[in-house]
Formats: C-alpha cells, structure tokens, sequence
C-alpha cells in the first residue's frame, strides 16, 4: 500500500503538469547549448579585443552553469532557468566547481554568484535521489501558501536542503514515506536548532548571528554560512502550522480513505480571513510592469514588518493575481 501511496503521488506530479514534456525538455537543452556557444564567443571577443597572444586565445574558454529549480532537475513546464557564466581567465578543462583551486582570492561579488551554484553541486553529490521528493515538496508548499524567499517564505533552496537532510535520514524508504517523514520532522523540530546536511568533509561551526534568524539553514557548501532567509515572526508561524497540518495528514498513510489531494489541497485564503489588504500595480507598457512589480517585491520584507508592528500577525498570499477587467499590464498582491 505504500508503493501504491507513492505511485499515485508521482501521477498527481505528472496530472498537474509538473513534469516537462520530452520536448520541453529538448528545447531547454538546446537554449543552454546555444548560451554556451553565445558565452565562448563572447569571451573569444574579449581575449581578442585585448590582443592577447593566439595561442592564447585560441585555448580562452568559459562555462554556463545551471542551478536552481533546473539544476536540481525538479523544474516544471513553466520554469526559467537560472545560469551563471563563469569566465574567463583560461578555462579549458571542465569545470569542477568544488575545486578550491578555482575559489582563491575570488571576490564577494563572485562568491554570492557562485553560491548557489555550489549549493546545488553539493546537495546532488549528497543525495543524489532527490528529484520525486524535492518536486513534491515544492508543489505543496505553492499550493499552501509557503514558498517564495521574498514574501517571507522557504525558497527553493531552503527546501532543496530540508528534502535533503530528509533523505539523509531515511535513505531506505520509499516516496510516500519520505513525504510523511518530511512533516513529522519539520512540525516538531526544535527551532532556532540549525538543519545542516551530513558531510563527512566539513565541521560546522555555530555562528551566534545566523542562529537569530526563525529558522537557520546551513548552506552545504560552507562549515559556517546559512541560507538567506526573510522569515518574520508571521510566516514563521504558518510555516510550521502547514508542517503540522501536512504531519497530522500523512502519519497514518495506511487509512482505507487517505488522498493526496487532500495535503495538496491549495491554502483557503477567503475562508481563513475576512480582512485583505490588496496591493495593485499598473503600467502602460509589460517591460515597465516587470521592473515595477521587481521593485515592490524587493520591498515586501518591510512591509511585512510594519504590518506586524500594527497587526500583530498577516498571511501574505506569494500569488499574484490578474483583473480580466483591466487592459492595461496590471499585477494584484
């Protein structure tokens, strides 16, 4: 009954869509191929306009290096990709990224660019049979209201690594299963106690400033840096009700009437609340729109703040909303 648990879980994945098309998949390989031969050509120029040697030029290589949701292999049909260029000086071999050959003297800017990258490098060399797991976790968390870094929320690292540090505790269980550990830990664990992976190669150290934050993740790259994180008192408290929520759901998986769509059920904001507070962003042109809405989100930890400062708790919603009435490019929080 548990394989069959899992099973019907994989088909809910694949029903709603959350699985690419073989084709999908294609014409995202073939964009990342093109990139890379943009980026060589790029860095080819660069060698030239600067009248390196031949030789020299000849040997000047660079690299895109895909992370996130894409390189974890749990995106969706509609998923971006996000990619970082690494280049130049000469880099011909290919690129370990974990070598700490190519991290000496690099400089701040380089190192927040990298980490993300070196995030996903390392959680797929740890725990390699991720990808079932880390999709459904993420598919229950837009469902329920609780993923999006910048609302306040878990981001797709954050969850990368709980699904992780999940499977590293249980390595012999199957899907259904790992979902149902996934809540029991989660509900019950002992906030601000920091999650980190198991790695033979590093030695954590406790760093007082990160253990502040509601929930400390540990980057598995690093013995001392955690997740970026903009949990505030409010999210931090319907995160762990949903862990609860999904925990109460899933620890009998065996019931003759358990549903998945009963966990994935999406979060019922007009039943919940009556009081709303509606953020609507206009412009005259769709390219304008996106770098407006890019500048409220960046805001919206604040705002968070000074809501709970009057308010004392608020849900904020991550979807975003679009009136049929309007015909402008409009958003709506």
């Amino acid at each position: 009954m548990k394989e069959e648990r899992s099973l019907s879980l994989l088909q809910l994945m694949v029903n709603e869509g959350l699985v690419p098309s073989l084709e999908e998949e294609e014409n995202r390989k073939t964009v990342i191929e093109k990139l890379k031969q943009i980026v060589v050509a790029w860095v080819k120029r660069v060698a030239w306009q600067r009248r390196l040697p031949k030789q020299d030029i000849a040997v000047t290589s660079a690299t895109l290096l895909t992370y996130g949701s894409y390189g974890l292999g749990v995106h969706g049909s509609e998923s971006d990709i996000d990619a970082l260029c690494v280049g130049p000086y000469f880099a011909t071999m290919n690129l370990d990224i974990l070598n700490p050959v190519f991290l000496r003297d690099i400089d701040e800017t380089g190192w927040k660019s990298l980490s993300r990258v070196l995030a996903n490098t390392q959680i797929c060399r740890l725990v390699p049979d991720l990808k079932s797991m880390l999709r459904c976790v993420k598919f229950w968390a837009k469902r329920r209201g609780v993923y999006g870094n910048l609302n306040g929320f878990l981001g797709g690292i954050h969850l990368a690594i709980l699904a992780a540090f999940v499977c590293q505790c249980d390595p012999f269980v199957g899907l259904s299963a790992l979902i149902s550990h996934f809540f029991k830990k989660f509900a019950f664990w002992p906030w601000p106690r920091p999650v980190e992976l198991q790695d033979e190669t590093l030695h954590p150290t406790l760093n007082p400033t990160e253990t502040r934050l509601y929930m400390p993740i540990r980057l598995p790259f690093s013995s001392y840096e955690y997740c970026h994180s903009n949990i505030t008192k409010s999210t931090f408290y319907k995160i762990r009700t949903e862990f609860l929520r999904g925990h109460n759901l899933t620890k009998d998986l065996l019931k003759f009437d358990f549903d998945w769509h009963n966990v994935l059920e999406p979060f019922p904001y007009t039943k919940k609340y009556a009081w709303f507070l509606k953020i609507f962003l206009s412009a005259s042109k769709q390219d304008e729109l996106g770098d407006w809405v890019g500048w409220i989100k960046s805001r919206f930890c604040c705002l968070l703040f000074k809501l709970e400062e009057v308010q004392g708790l608020c849900d904020p919603n991550p979807a975003e909303y679009i009136d049929v009435n309007i015909a402008d490019p409009h958003v709506i929080f």
